[in-house]
């Protein structure tokens, strides 16, 4: 298609050039233009339109092929090209043509050298401003995300949505659709694609167990994105300057002045430090589960040994772990205990007891 359109574009151009420069021919040496008519078998014009139009069509032969895989390159290149690069060049690009233009009419009166330089300018600022756009594209993607330019502070009363963005660990843990399918989360779930491409990698493990994980959570993706009624951003752009996935992920929460969902207590710890709101997931989980104050009496099966000497270990129905003390000896029973503190942290909750019997017999 693009070579027929190039031959067609040559073929008419040819044929103009081929009729145009034997007219021009003729008014300037009308006499030989006329012995040369006199000895061609035909019109001198439609032989000159005629073979203008076969020597561009040979040109254009030989360009097309050349100029269709160049252009693919082309294509190919841009494709690749994250989008918001893209925007974030022809912003800055528009804006220094803009400007270039406003400092047209101060040039004017130079005459000629107005001219050159107008056209100086035109390169140079658009240049410029294509560069700083690509400078400014994570400021110029929260800009268009949220409605805030970079990091400025947050007007009061906004009634902007919010962005939680998803780490690797929690799609793979899976809890979020349930969460999401409640509707207590609001806003915007941003999925990074340095995120889906750890993803992916993962899917594409030769170890078993990594290999399930990560379909699991590219299954947990298409539940969230097609099924639940939310409101879900592929946010493209890449922080090609650091390596690490959780360091990505603190530097776009600042970005779009988002929160970070994760269960990884270890990132946890670093958007703590960082001063980036985070939503843990185990902390939600804990802190819907059932209260147990010390002093209350519960049942539970003792089921294994504990780490320390004559501890045994047994687990709630919502998988809560519970330390026995003197509980080794009654491994495999049920028996009642009696709670005697609770240890809450962000990887889970650990209840201390112990045996009813013994507070009994003492």
């Amino acid at each position: 298609m693009w070579k027929k359109i190039v031959l067609t574009l040559a073929g008419l151009l040819g044929a103009w050039s081929g009729y145009s420069l034997y007219h021009t021919a003729e008014k300037g040496f009308p006499q030989g233009m006329d012995r040369l008519a006199g000895d061609l078998p035909v019109d001198g014009s439609i032989l000159f339109t005629v073979l203008g139009a076969i020597i561009f069509l040979i040109a254009g032969t030989l360009c097309a092929d050349w100029g269709g895989s160049k252009l693919r390159e082309a294509v190919t290149y841009c494709s690749r090209i994250p989008m918001n690069e893209m925007a974030a060049g022809a912003a800055g690009l528009t804006g220094g043509l803009l400007l270039s233009l406003l400092l047209y009419p101060a040039m004017d009166w130079l005459g000629k050298a107005g001219d050159l330089l107008q056209v100086a300018a035109t390169l140079g600022l658009g240049y410029m401003g294509l560069r700083i756009g690509l400078e400014k594209k994570e400021e110029l993607a929260s800009l268009w995300a949220t409605g805030r330019w970079g990091q400025t502070e947050e007007p009061e009363g906004r009634g902007l949505e919010e962005h939680k963005i998803l780490d690797t660990s929690v799609i793979i843990d899976g809890r979020i659709a349930d969460i999401c399918k409640t509707g207590f989360i609001e806003g915007t779930i941003v999925i990074p694609e340095f995120v889906l491409e750890e993803l992916q990698h993962i899917a594409d493990s030769s170890d078993l167990l990594k290999r399930n994980r990560g379909r699991r959570g590219l299954d947990i993706l298409n539940k969230i994105q097609k099924e639940l009624d939310v409101k879900v951003l592929i946010y493209e752009g890449d922080f090609e300057e650091i390596s690490e996935v959780d360091s990505k992920l603190v530097k776009l929460a600042k970005v779009l002045r988002g929160k970070v969902v994760t269960n990884d207590f270890n990132l946890n710890k670093v958007c703590e430090l960082q001063g980036v709101s985070v939503l843990n997931i185990n902390d939600l989980a804990n802190a819907v589960k059932p209260v147990v104050l010390p002093g209350e009496e519960i049942i539970v099966q003792v089921i294994k040994d504990g780490k320390e000497h004559g501890q045994g270990v047994a687990y709630l129905d919502d998988g809560t772990m519970i330390v026995v003390e003197g509980g080794r000896e009654y491994i495999g029973t049920t028996m009642e205990v009696l709670v005697t503190s609770v240890l809450q942290t962000s990887a889970g909750r650990m209840i201390f007891a112990k045996p009813k019997l013994l507070e009994k017999a003492q």
